[in-house]
Parts: C-alpha cells; structure tokens; sequence
C-alpha cells in the first residue's frame, strides 16, 4: 500500500484524527471536570453554551472531514485488499468511522440536544446534570480511544 494517494489519505486520516484525539481528550481531561465543579445551571449553560459555538466552528470541518477519510480507509482497503497491511487500513477506518462518528451520532449528540432543553427551572437541574455528566463523559472516552487508536494505526502504517 505504497501509492502517493493512499500515504495522502493516511497522513490525513493520522492527522485529523489526532486532532479529534486532542479535543476530545480536553474535553475528558478537563472541560468536563471543570464543568462539574460549578453549579448545575451554570454547567448546563456553559456546555449548550459550547455546542451551540461549536458546530459553527472549524471543529465542524474536522469532524466531517475526518469521517468521510475514514470511509475513504475503508474503500482503500478494499481496493488493495491483497497488499500488506489493508487489514490494518480497514481496522483504522472502522474504529474511527464507529467509535468517533457513530458514537457522536447515537449518544453525544442526542444528549447534548436533551441538555439543550433544561432550564433554570427544570425539575431536578442536578441530577440531570449529574446524569448527562456521566454518561456523556463516558462516551467521550469512546471518541478520545478510537480517534488515538487511528492515528497511531495511521502512523504505524505508514511506517511499514
């Protein structure tokens, strides 16, 4: 797997999914954390707060764009199914495509969108909170995994 264009989508797809990893990982490491320390109402407000800046960002790009280079790993893969390391190809295409994309998808984002509907006012703001916390910080760590895990495949690969 030595042609000019798979390197390109390799070097992006290592690229762009350590970059997710380094978002994703603050967001882990410390943003959530940080959020947890303050009251419920103002870690409700600080993270709609974020995703509502957020999809409006550059971050959107990278996100979109890391993604359709993962299906690209995936159809590379195929292509060149008979080479040495396409099975490693494969594999960095599908944990990310499924652990960032498909996690942001199916858990992230719709509790990101139930947390857009609390209020001040909303019965039980804390245990919400607590909940969503959790639960959201959970699946993070999904996305932190699987975007280091094809990075580093990428790099690795790219090695051989």
């Amino acid at each position: 797997m030595s042609s000019l264009a798979v390197c390109v989508f390799l070097w992006a797809a290592a690229l762009s999914s350590g970059v997710m990893a380094g978002v994703y990982l603050a967001f882990s490491g410390f943003i959530m954390r940080s959020f947890n320390q303050l009251s419920a109402s103002q870690s409700v407000a600080a993270m709609n707060a974020i995703n509502v800046t957020i999809v409006r960002s550059v971050f959107m790009i990278i996100f979109f764009g890391s993604t359709i280079i993962s299906v690209c790993l995936i159809v590379i893969s195929m292509l060149y199914w008979d080479e040495a390391g396409a099975a490693l190809v494969l594999i960095a295409g599908v944990v990310y495509f499924m652990g960032m994309f498909v996690c942001t998808v199916l858990f992230n984002v719709p509790l990101n969108n139930f947390l857009a509907t609390l209020t001040d006012d909303s019965h039980n703001l804390q245990q919400a909170w607590t909940q969503y916390y959790k639960v959201w910080t959970s699946w993070n760590h999904l996305r932190v995994i699987s975007s280091l895990v094809t990075c580093i495949s990428c790099i690795w690969i790219l090695s051989m």
